[in-house]
Order: structure tokens, then C-alpha cells, then sequence
């Protein structure tokens, strides 16, 4: 490397060893699936799906150096089928050459490659030419061709934890590359990273610049806030400010009001929320504050995640919007809520009540002759469906009455039903 040469802190902070990678325990610890694989001698195709910064080219890496192989790395962005064929044959000469070696291709953001592109790959998969590793920020479900997602293993890698993130900056500092940061900033630092190693070193490497500018010794958080902007201090993800902006949008999705919900929510995207967290928190109201009253709104929440998972932002930040709207106004019913909670609550303060005999399974002669399942009333036997008058509780339990559905949307009809099977029980005693 020629002198004065500037490697990026990313860079000089790549672990050379398992040991020295931050987060992914999960996959990469003792006895973990990962581990196993770098372990066993054996490398095998893979894909290593997560988001930006979590460790994917780290780990194909560290892959390739395990195994002695040789490390082709193709982007999918900028690569197309010369790229692959140039590959081929490099796994060739390195196989056929005097010293025979192993080759790991290494696709980037795999799922930016088209289906043939993808397919390209099959036949020198089969033959064991080169094992593939991809990694794809996009559901590989979705994104990678079947055949090719047979051949392969998927291993889910998650965001770095805050732990993981402060141990980085440590690191950084460690080998002098950033300068004394006050607790403050290094709360704001990691929330900014918001899981991304990449964005965490990137960022302290900006400052180490900016720092040495002015000649400082340490990295204060008001002096972060000058430099980094207004971004990093709207960004205030675990912060008092980010869990009141979700709670507003909560709110105004159950108050009912489009608008506001509309706001809160770009608010929420704009101070840099994690889109997939806010299609979590739109399937909760669903099931929350809207249940049986319209049980679409929940189909609905399920089908704008999904769409966010396959065009990302910010395209499919819309699908987020239009569940946020029709969430909002939807008619809305806590019922099954709070039947839920109470049946949990009864249940744990409760004893143990046994199972009535007519209502045990009985597939075995013993169990018939001691009557498990005598008397029982088979429900579609009877007029309408309905076994009126039979019981389903145990024995002396009083009816608890958990579920009281309200008088809007759906749940309108639902209490006439259950008024009227009501009425047919009463009938039978």
C-alpha cells in the first residue's frame, strides 16, 4: 500500500477472525448454525439476509478465509453476466491450477440481479466449480429465484444491538481513530446508527475529521449537533421524543383522525423510523383498537408489510400510508382486547379446572370405557349448527362474560348472533 494512503475506518476495523465480530451471536456463537458451517470444513452456498451494515461481506469474507478459498466479490448493482462469466473462469484456473483452491463467489445485493442473471449461477453451483454466497437486504422469498434459493441456506443477520455499538465506537478509539466522545453524543451516535455499523463509522469518521480541524479533545453533544445537522437532532430513536411521536400516531389512528395519523406517521419517517418497525406497530392497532369490528384492517396491515418488504423505500412506504388511513377510519372495537386480557388475568389468579368428561378426546378403548367424551353433542348434528344448551366451561365456573362486542362495524352483527344463541341456550335450561 503506497504511503499516506487512506483506508477508511470501516476498513481498519474489519475483523480478521469469528472472534472479532460484533453482534450475530445468534448465527456465529457456540454451537450456533454459523459457527457450525466455518467449523465443519465444508463451505456451502448461502444467503445472508439483513439490513445495511450488519456484518454480510464481513462474514463472506472471513467464509473465504476459513476455507483457504479464493474470494470473488460481484456487485449486482454494477455487475451483469460478463461479471459472472469472468468469475467462471477464475474458479476454473484456480481448481485446474498447480495448487488447487477452493473459490467463494460473493454477490452484493443479490436481488438486484434479474432471473437469468440468477440462473447463471445454477450449473457451477451443482458441480461444486464455486460455493455462491449472496447478500440481499430484501426478503430472498421474494427476490431470489427459487432454484437458486434451494441450492442455498438462508441465514437472517439482525441490526446491531446498542452494545454492539458502543463496543465499536470503543474500538474506534481504541486505535486512536476518533477522540474522547461525551456520553451525550455517544447516546445520539448509536441512535443515529440505528443497527448500521457502516452508518456508526462512517459518521465517526466525519467527526474525527472535524474534530482534528478544530482541534478538539473531545466530541460533545452540542458540538455533534452543530456538525451533523438538523437530521441528527430530530433522530431520537429510543429517545423520549421518538416513543411520544409513536405514541401520537397510535393515538390518532384510534381517535380516528386520518389526517393527524397521516402526519405522525411522515413525522416518524422523516426523523428516520425504521419503516419496518412502523408496519409492526400498524398490524398491533389492527389487533388492537379495530379487531372484530373490521377484521380486513388486520389482512390489510399484513399486506402492507409485505409489500414494504419487497420494494423497500420508498416505494413501498405508500402501502405504509394507505394502512395508516384505512386504519384510521376504520370502525374500531377494543373487544377481543380486552376479553383477552381478562381471560389471561382469570385464568392466572384461577385454579386449574378439569377438563369436563364430554369434552375430553377419546382415542383409545380405555378412555371410552372410562366415558372421556360421553354425551357430547357433535354441533353440525343439530338444527343450525348449534348444540343449544350444551356447555363448554368446567364444571361450577360461572359464565365469565370476557367478550362483549361494541355496536360499531361488524361486532353489530356479531352481538345479534351471539344474543341470539343466547336466547336458544336459555330455551334448554
Amino acid at each position: 500500500m503506497a504511503t499516506g494512503t487512506h483506508v477508511p475506518l470501516a476498513e481498519r476495523l474489519r475483523p480478521r477472525s469469528l472472534g472479532e465480530v460484533i453482534g450475530q451471536q445468534h448465527l456465529l456463537g457456540e454451537g450456533m448454525a454459523l459457527r457450525l458451517a466455518f467449523e465443519s470444513g465444508q463451505p456451502h452456498s448461502c444467503i445472508l439476509w439483513g439490513p445495511p451494515g450488519v456484518g454480510k461481506t464481513t462474514i463472506a469474507r472471513l467464509m473465504a478465509d476459513a476455507f483457504d478459498a479464493q474470494f470473488i466479490t460481484i456487485s449486482a448493482v454494477l455487475g451483469g453476466v460478463k461479471d459472472i462469466r469472468e468469475a467462471v473462469e477464475r474458479a476454473e484456473a484456480a481448481r485446474d491450477g498447480l495448487h488447487a483452491q477452493r473459490t467463494i463467489v460473493f454477490v452484493d445485493e443479490v436481488h438486484r440481479f434479474n432471473k437469468s442473471q440468477q440462473d447463471a449461477f445454477l450449473p457451477h453451483v451443482e458441480s461444486g466449480l464455486f460455493t455462491f454466497i449472496g447478500a440481499t437486504t430484501e426478503n430472498p422469498s421474494f427476490e431470489v429465484n427459487s432454484a437458486l434459493l434451494s441450492r442455498a441456506a438462508v441465514y437472517v443477520l439482525q441490526p446491531l444491538g446498542e452494545e454492539d455499538l458502543r463496543q465499536l465506537v470503543n474500538r474506534a478509539q481504541g486505535i486512536g481513530a476518533v477522540p474522547v466522545i461525551e456520553k451525550a453524543a455517544e447516546d445520539r451516535l448509536v441512535a443515529y446508527a440505528d443497527g448500521d455499523a457502516r452508518r456508526l463509522l462512517n459518521t465517526l469518521e466525519t467527526l474525527a475529521v472535524a474534530a482534528a480541524r478544530e482541534k478538539l479533545a473531545e466530541v460533545t453533544d452540542a458540538w455533534l449537533l452543530r456538525v451533523l445537522g438538523e437530521r441528527m437532532r430530530r433522530y431520537d430513536k429510543g429517545g423520549e421524543q421518538f416513543y411520544d411521536t409513536i405514541s401520537a400516531l397510535h393515538k390518532s389512528v384510534r381517535g380516528s383522525d386520518p389526517d393527524a395519523s397521516l402526519y405522525w406517521f411522515a413525522r416518524m419517517l422523516d426523523g428516520g423510523a425504521d419503516p419496518r418497525y412502523l408496519a409492526r406497530r400498524l398490524i398491533r392497532m389492527a389487533a388492537e383498537d379495530i379487531g372484530l369490528a373490521d377484521p380486513r384492517a388486520l389482512r390489510l396491515a399484513l399486506d402492507a408489510a409485505e409489500v414494504y418488504e419487497r420494494l423497500g423505500s420508498p416505494e413501498g412506504e405508500l402501502a405504509l400510508a394507505e394502512c395508516v388511513v384505512y386504519l384510521a377510519v376504520a370502525p374500531k372495537s377494543n373487544a377481543v382486547y380486552k376479553a383477552f386480557n381478562e381471560a389471561k388475568a382469570f385464568v392466572k389468579k384461577d385454579g386449574s379446572r378439569p377438563v369436563p368428561m364430554h369434552l375430553r378426546n377419546a382415542p383409545t378403548k380405555l378412555m371410552k370405557d372410562l366415558d372421556y367424551g360421553k354425551g357430547y353433542r357433535y354441533a353440525h348434528d343439530e338444527a343450525g349448527g348449534f348444540a343449544a344448551g350444551e356447555r363448554y366451561l368446567p364444571e361450577g365456573m360461572p359464565d365469565p362474560d370476557f367478550y362483549r362486542p361494541v355496536d360499531r362495524g361488524l361486532e353489530i352483527r356479531i352481538g345479534e348472533k351471539l344474543r341470539e344463541l343466547c336466547a336458544l341456550n336459555n330455551k334448554k335450561v
